[in-house]
């Protein structure tokens, strides 16, 4: 076997990709990235706050101070604090001068408040979990590993087409065949393009991604409506008239009426309610843009797999209407593209065809293997007399037939022994 015969069969073994062996599903990313930057802050933050605001409480004691009378001993001063932090009433005057007492409970429950909030925007996140992210794993490990596999088999076919083709007696007919077999599709192999189509008409994932946005959109405004009725109603409410003449003392003479207190913590619920809301409000825009992304197909991933000869949905302009199960399959595609192989040498490939001089000669990459194994060399060549005798042959030999054919030639049968194979 000659030299250039074995480099040619040395560079196509290297050529095909390894067997993944089950590793797309341990490292397979079911979130986008914005998904988790959404789930990180608005789950995170309110517990985080939760912690520090509980840490505070616990290490300072009493959340409130009382001014008793002077005459109070030690003992009913504690109990003037107690019962004021138990009650949490500010007794006042109104415009007409009538007492009205209002209610200052939501400070002391606003720690909890925010535990409720934080639980409440894992739910979206739940929902996708254990509604869509099985069925997104299944359609995502046979994708990525229908990629992989069609390029496999163009590498394979190229090796076989290199024993055909040192095993013919007539070189022009084996050349007569390849083409023959390109016109009538046979190098295609159509399982993951018609599985695509497929999920071009459902819509189920889709469906499930905008609730969820939905939900978290309802809950990130909902949050920030009570965040907005706590500051209107007592946000500047730090101090208050407590009454503790209920009970045995409401006889007790020598008990004032009124008595002055103060919130210690109500700084710390300002900066609370503040960080929380702010953050929720700048977060809003980043969730309608996480559901707007279904509004365009993601072109680029699409348009590197058209060097597949299986693959070839942009070129029969058969993409559609983009909210459904397809795009959103590209969007958690492009996501985990680290985890298809191929994808990194079909994007070089693609570079080499955009700096061909004559970007006709490479089509899929079936042409480009069969140029690096050497093929070429026996193929005629059809130099172009337009140009004139002395214009220059082109670097790579005419192996594309222009345009891909349409589907109606899919479902020829072929007897020749190079279609076949």
């Amino acid at each position: 076997m000659s030299l250039s015969h074995t480099a040619a069969e040395f560079m196509l073994s290297d050529a095909l990709l390894p067997d993944p062996g089950g590793s797309h599903s341990r490292a397979l990313r079911l979130e986008l990235p914005s998904d988790r930057l959404l789930k990180f802050v608005t789950v995170g933050l309110p517990l985080l706050l939760v912690s520090l605001a509980f840490a505070r409480e616990f290490s300072t004691g009493s959340q409130i101070s009382c001014f008793p009378p002077t005459n109070f001993t030690g003992k009913q001063s504690a109990y003037v604090d107690t019962a004021c932090w138990d009650s949490l009433l500010h007794h006042g005057l109104d415009t007409e001068g009538h007492m009205v007492t209002k209610s200052l409970w939501a400070l002391r429950v606003f720690p909890y408040s925010l535990l409720v909030v934080g639980v409440l925007m894992y739910l979206p996140y739940l929902l996708w979990r254990y509604a869509a992210a099985p069925s997104l794993r299944s359609d995502l490990l046979f994708v990525m590993d229908e990629l992989d596999k069609s390029y496999n088999r163009s590498v394979r076919l190229v090796q076989h087409m290199r024993k055909v083709q040192q095993d013919s007696a007539e070189p022009e007919r084996f050349w007569e065949e390849y083409e023959r077999a390109r016109q009538e599709r046979y190098f295609e192999f159509p399982l993951l393009e018609r599985y695509l189509i497929c999920k071009q008409h459902t819509h189920s994932l889709t469906f499930i991604f905008m609730l969820r946005n939905l939900l978290l959109l309802v809950l990130l405004a909902a949050t920030c409506l009570y965040l907005i009725f706590l500051h209107l109603n007592i946000a500047f409410q730090d101090e208050f008239s407590c009454s503790i003449k209920t009970g045995l003392l409401q006889v007790e003479p020598h008990i004032p009426l009124l008595i002055p207190c103060k919130l210690a913590f109500f700084f710390i619920f300002q900066l609370l309610s503040l960080t929380v809301g702010s953050v929720y409000v700048l977060l809003l825009p980043v969730v309608i843009y996480n559901a707007l992304q279904l509004c365009q197909w993601d072109k680029g991933l699409l348009s590197v797999y058209e060097m597949l000869p299986a693959f070839d949905l942009l070129s029969r302009k058969m993409l559609t209407c983009p909210l459904n199960d397809l795009n959103l399959l590209l969007l958690f595609l492009r996501a985990n593209i680290s985890q298809v192989t191929s994808f990194s040498r079909l994007n070089a490939v693609s570079a080499l065809k955009e700096a061909t001089p004559n970007q006709g000669d490479i089509d899929t990459v079936v042409d480009f293997m069969t140029l690096l194994a050497g093929l070429e060399t026996t193929k005629p060549k059809h130099h172009p007399e337009a140009n004139g005798a002395g214009a220059p042959v082109p670097p790579f030999p005419s192996l594309a037939l222009g345009p891909k054919p349409g589907a109606e030639a899919m479902g020829k049968a072929s007897h020749d022994s190079l279609g076949s194979a």
